[in-house]
């Protein structure tokens, strides 16, 4: 029966080597694909990305870009000027007594495509007494009617028909003369000598906090979506990393445990052998 046995034991030892080396050779193929294959680490080389990802990222830049062009114009029609513009204070004043000028001020309105015509408005002056300083001051609408003319009240919208403006006019005349000697609510620039104040601030504080706030607010809520979406394709790219790393471990292992038990029965069948031949 022993000689029998030798066949088998070779036969079975050979096809557990040809098992070993399939094992190992499948396993090395698998290694090769994974690191050796230029297919695949081009498709980890950028950030995966998908057609809702690529939506929130375009909405993301879309907000920024909006927000950029607020601060831009913002800036330049009421931010600029404001700075620019002197600083006043509250207080109270009195009317003292108005009066339209004899001398009427140039004016040029549009007539049509490429027409520009000539006019003439009254200059209205309304002279108040300020509360803070006691002293006598020329009121004026806002910092804008400061800046275009000194010496009116406002500048009227220019056009032809003279009686119309004269009775716009006369009619803002009329209202300070009934308040005269009622106080009413004015702005002084306490840093400046100049005799003059204003009825209406044109830029308070709440006009420039809405103009700060909102374009950094779209700002930020673009800067957190870019985030949001970059942040979300890093941990999908490090989850696809660890799984491949994962099943390249797992399928290494096949051909390390057969290798293992080949070698066991290696040393098992030189046993024999010895006790054999002794």
């Amino acid at each position: 029966m022993q000689p029998f046995s030798i066949p088998v034991q070779i036969t079975l030892q050979g096809g557990r080597r040809r098992q070993g080396r399939t094992a190992f050779s499948a396993s090395g193929r698998r290694r090769h694909l994974g690191h050796n294959d230029g297919d695949l680490p081009d498709v980890h080389k950028k950030l995966p990305s998908s057609a809702g990802e690529d939506r929130a990222m375009l909405l993301g830049f879309a907000m920024m870009g909006f927000s950029v062009l607020m601060f831009f114009l913002l800036g330049t029609t009421i931010l600029k000027p404001f700075m620019l513009s002197t600083r006043r204070e509250e207080s109270n004043c009195t009317t003292m007594y108005t009066h339209i000028t004899d001398d009427w001020v140039d004016c040029t309105f549009s007539c049509g495509v490429g027409c520009r015509g000539r006019g003439k408005y009254p200059c209205l002056q309304v002279f108040v007494n300020v509360t803070h300083s006691g002293q006598k001051a020329l009121l004026h609408y806002n910092e804008e009617a400061v800046r275009i003319n000194s010496k009116c009240f406002y500048t009227p919208t220019c056009h032809r028909d003279r009686n119309d403006l004269l009775s716009s006019v006369l009619d803002i005349k009329e209202f300070f003369d009934h308040r005269n000697g009622t106080p009413f609510s004015c702005f002084y620039s306490p840093d400046s000598q100049s005799e003059d104040v204003i009825l209406v601030k044109k830029y308070d504080q709440m006009v420039i906090f809405h103009c700060l706030f909102w374009p950094s607010l779209t700002l930020l809520g673009g800067a957190l979506i870019v985030g949001m979406v970059r942040l979300t394709q890093y941990l999908s790219l490090l989850c696809d990393r660890y799984s491949a790393a994962l099943g390249d471990q797992v399928g290494g292992k096949v051909p390390h445990m057969e290798q293992h038990r080949f070698k066991l029965w290696s040393v098992g069948r030189s046993k024999e052998r010895a006790e054999g031949s002794e």
